[in-house]
């Protein structure tokens, strides 16, 4: 499969899985926020802690400024390879494009080592 555009990196399939895992802590224990106007909003406004993006949305300007933005307000950002399974990671049975976590709550220290992971990834 191609990857979409505004994917700027290759997430390693054991990154993915932990970003997955992430979302479902933090629908648990924290806060999370999903689809993409939300995600946009909450990015806007300095209100998230990290972004999920699924590498399978159509069309791919769905979520084209995305990545740009999260680099603007410095906020981390993950790539998933399903829709599907993310939105299965929010508790849906919807997919869904993208997933703020405003609080990771017990899944901060996941969150700090993810984050790290990915900016040593886009270097």
């Amino acid at each position: 499969m191609v990857k979409p555009v505004y994917v700027k990196f290759e997430m390693p399939k054991e990154l993915a899985d932990k970003a997955y895992e992430l979302v479902e802590l933090a629908r648990d224990t924290g806060k999370i926020r999903k689809g993409t106007n939300e995600v946009t909003k909450l990015v806007e406004r300095g209100e998230t802690q990290m972004v999920v993006m699924a590498e399978d949305v159509s069309p791919p300007e769905i979520l084209m400024h995305m990545p740009a933005l999260c680099d603007e307000r410095n906020v981390p950002y993950a790539f998933v390879p399903s829709k599907s399974e993310l939105g299965n990671a929010c508790g849906l049975e919807k997919p869904t494009a993208a997933v703020a976590i405003l609080d990771a709550a017990k899944g901060k220290p996941a969150l700090d080592d993810l984050a790290e992971k990915l900016r040593a990834l886009r270097k």
